[in-house]
């Protein structure tokens, strides 16, 4: 649906750092494909490709910030296919994979650039009718959320809207799954990647509609939904396996920040294995979404 003289909107290279602050390696298949299925649980908890209330506008043009292999983009271009998607993302690898994933499923109004969503964004002011950011906690450093809004504010149209989803992380009754997010929280603490004071949670849930207010976007909302993915609950193998590779893949990085052995680590996870498993286990999934409206001309102008 992109018209062929738009061609500034297909530089995708330009101003790339190759530095990253996401602390799992995106090169990883393991990560990917846990990326993509998560996607899908995030899509479940929110309840549609946007918190109820918000439509996207026929025609329109839509951007979703680090965008990882795509699958947000890739979903949203197939429920309205008159509207553009754009996803951005700094994984050259990620951005491969969802450009074959468009290609193959024919999505003409799916494209994927590689930008860093910490730097300037390759676009010109008022392109966006809509902008997502979902768990970008995952990355962004807490110094680098008002440049970051900053930037959407002068992307968006007159009246756009930008949601940011995010998470706390889920709350169970497996000892060691806890033990294990504890560990990541206070990793992403050393790492100066949480607005949590004590490192034991991540502490972005409460700093959204904020940091909205405070990039200068107007009529902010919040809402939140759940998923229970407890041992006899539909959801329960879903999140089971995206813990699973999670236990796995993020444990260079919390040996890295030193919190714990190799050995150490592979017996928790051991455990926290067992636990999900058991027939007693529950869990649940909590996500926040906030939106809030760029001014539109009249109000930004007074």
């Amino acid at each position: 649906m992109v018209s062929s003289d738009e061609h500034d909107l297909t530089r995708p290279e330009d101003g790339v750092s190759s530095g990253s602050t996401y602390p799992i390696d995106t090169e990883q298949a393991e990560e990917l494909v846990r990326l993509m299925q998560q996607n899908c649980l995030a899509i479940e908890a929110v309840g549609g490709i946007f918190p109820e209330g918000l439509d996207l506008p026929e025609g329109g043009r839509v951007l979703d910030l680090a965008c990882g292999p795509g699958g947000w983009v890739l979903e949203a271009a197939f429920q309205y296919p008159q509207v553009d998607f754009i996803g951005v993302d700094i994984s050259q690898s990620m951005i491969e994979y969802a450009r074959a994933q468009a290609q193959s499923r024919q999505l003409e109004n799916a494209r994927f650039l590689i930008m860093d969503v910490m730097k300037p964004l390759s676009f010109p002011e008022a392109t966006f009718d809509a902008i997502n950011g979902r768990l970008l906690s995952s990355f962004m450093l807490p110094a680098a959320w008002p440049e970051l809004l900053k930037e959407c504010r002068r992307l968006l149209k007159p009246g756009g809207v930008l949601c940011l989803t995010d998470t706390e992380g889920p709350l169970t009754t497996s000892e060691a799954t806890e033990r294990f997010f504890a560990l990541s929280f206070q990793a992403l603490k050393r790492a100066g990647q949480s607005f949590s004071p004590d490192g034991r949670h991540i502490g972005i849930t409460p700093q959204l509609a904020p940091l909205l207010r405070q990039a200068g976007f107007e009529r902010v909302r919040l809402s939140a939904s759940a998923i229970d993915w407890s041992s006899e609950t539909p959801a329960h193998y879903s999140f089971f396996k995206d813990v699973m590779v999670l236990l796995e893949v993020s444990q260079p990085f919390l040996i890295q920040m030193g919190l714990a052995t190799k050995e150490e680590l592979r017996q928790l996870a051991q455990q926290a294995l067992a636990e999900m498993q058991a027939d007693d286990f529950r869990g649940l999934a909590v996500a926040v979404n906030a939106w809030g409206h760029k001014p539109d001309a009249e109000n930004e102008n007074k």
